[in-house]
């Protein structure tokens, strides 16, 4: 079974790529690079630098390769840009997805695992959110993920189109060798880190009246292992759910303080902050619930606890403090 990972060379991606040579999947890997490290791409795996919204491009690849399944990560992800920005997000994540799913019937490759978004639901009504939450987002972010969510429900219905979508919120954390390095950092965890490491003089936390415990955000952190370990169980579920969406999260929240101190146990050390101001559109509280994808894929997070997802991220971060070589 040959699996191409569209965004492989990114921070979920990357991980999902290690976690598949582990159980011996053949890998293939397409990224542009734009936000993915050549690095992080083992030196065993084929890797294509490359826009997957590339036709030309694409076909090449699956001329070389006997693509079974794509397993897609590839995506614009930054939330605030895709405000101001939204055209580049319909295109990277809807009209280069069409490219991706015509290249892909042209060689007869009908499974695809879908990297999706918790974002498709905005602002939650009732907590924690599951598969029958209201879509509604907020963002062109979300909007984009699930207009492409429900492509593939059409390709389902029309051409029998196998897939699996998985929606989360926080990816956090690392494994051994591989870690979180974006060129603009927006993440509250690593922001920390590069705290503790004196690369920032303190960090912001926005907003002290939120109806949270301790006045602070809430949300689901989610160890990036446990995200890829459950896309690679999607790809054994494809034949009996052939088209299904999972929420993945571990069902409890952690406020911007809590992170905070927790990273401070981890790290040691007291690391300077200050609130600010509110950021318009930021819910009180979102958590995740993952029983649908416990019962049915079986899926359990091995990192759920907050200081073991934290201490990966600080032992990763601690031996590169400066990232993927590339990007120092």
């Amino acid at each position: 079974m040959a699996i191409l990972v569209t965004g492989g060379a990114g921070y979920i991606g990357s991980i999902c790529v290690e976690e598949l040579l582990g159980q011996g999947y053949d890998v293939v890997v397409v990224d542009n690079l734009q936000e993915g490290h050549k690095e992080a791409v083992p030196p065993e795996v084929v890797f294509y630098e490359g826009n997957y919204g590339n036709r030309g491009f694409l076909e090449q690849i699956f001329q070389k390769h006997p693509v079974d399944i794509v397993m897609h990560f590839a995506a614009e992800a930054t939330v605030g840009i895709s405000m101001t920005d939204p055209r580049l997000f319909f295109e990277n994540n809807v009209a280069f997805g069409l490219v991706l799913l015509d290249v892909m019937q042209a060689f007869r490759c009908s499974k695809m695992i879908f990297s999706s978004t918790a974002a498709v639901f905005g602002v939650p009504e009732y907590i924690p959110i599951d598969e029958n939450h209201p879509e509604k987002p907020i963002n062109a972010y979300g909007e984009s993920k699930l207009m492409f969510e429900r492509i593939l429900d059409w390709y389902h219905r029309a051409y029998g189109f196998q897939y699996n979508a998985f929606r989360y919120f926080n990816a956090a954390g690392a494994s051994a060798s591989l870690g979180e390095a974006h060129r603009n950092e927006t993440h509250l965890i690593p922001i920390i880190l590069y705290t503790a490491l004196g690369k920032r003089e303190q960090i912001e936390i926005f907003g002290t009246d939120y109806d949270t415990k301790d006045g602070t955000c809430v949300r689901d952190y989610l160890h990036v292992i446990d995200i890829a370990q459950a896309h690679i169980l999607g790809l054994s579920n494809l034949e009996k759910r052939p088209h299904a969406k999972y929420n993945l999260g571990n069902g409890v929240g952690f406020s911007n303080l809590e992170v905070l101190k927790t990273a401070e146990r981890v790290t040691g050390q007291k690391i300077p902050f200050a609130f600010a101001d509110r950021r318009s559109g930021d819910p009180d509280t979102l958590v995740a619930s993952s029983q649908l994808a416990r019962q049915e894929l079986g899926w359990e997070p091995k990192y759920p606890r907050l200081e073991s997802i934290i201490s990966s991220a600080w032992k990763w971060h601690s031996k590169f403090p400066e990232g993927y070589p590339e990007s120092a």
